[in-house]
């Protein structure tokens, strides 16, 4: 029996590196509690309390460091009010 792959090889560069999956988060701030579980869970630090208030009263996130997100859905998993998601971006700074 043959084994196959799960998952596609990613893309590679002219020199043969595979580029790096990019994302962008998303955070619908009306729907935010602030309940801080995607800031505090964030594996690479993408996100910070705003200063700013929402319609409920809350300070939900914003996003530090654009280039720092690699799309690994970890924030919306952990939202229970679904106020954030993230999107695959190939054309961010490559």
């Amino acid at each position: 029996m043959q084994k196959t792959k799960k998952h596609p090889i990613r893309q590679t560069d002219e020199i043969g590196r595979r580029k790096k999956r990019m994302g962008q988060v998303i955070v619908i701030e009306d729907r935010c509690k602030g309940c801080s579980f995607c800031i505090a869970n964030c594996p690479r630090q993408v996100l910070r309390l705003s200063s700013a208030f929402n319609k409920k009263g809350y300070h939900p996130p914003e996003v530090v460091d654009i280039t720092r997100c690699v799309n690994c859905h970890f924030c919306e998993i952990l939202c229970p009010e679904f106020a954030i998601y993230s999107v695959e971006c190939d054309d961010f700074g490559e």
